[in-house]
């Protein structure tokens, strides 16, 4: 599952400037951008973002078939 988010992203970053193609890397992204807490002593923040786009869903449906395919004993 990870080497399809990995290639997912890669195709995605490929196709981005490409008319014909380009769809495969629109996405969106969901979370939380960044909270700050501020207790004068100490002062950190937290945030968390993920990206989906089209092609990541691709390829990661690819590699679970795959995956079924091949590793049936595990």
């Amino acid at each position: 599952m990870l080497s399809g988010i990995i290639l997912g992203a890669f195709i995605a970053y490929i196709c981005e400037g490409k008319s014909y193609v380009s769809w495969l890397a629109w996405g969106k992204s969901i979370g939380i951008e960044n909270i700050s807490v501020d207790l004068y002593v100490i002062k950190f923040s937290i945030g968390l973002m993920v990206r989906a786009t089209i092609s990541q869903i691709f390829t990661i449906a690819a590699a679970l078939i795959v995956f079924s395919k091949t590793c049936k004993s595990l």
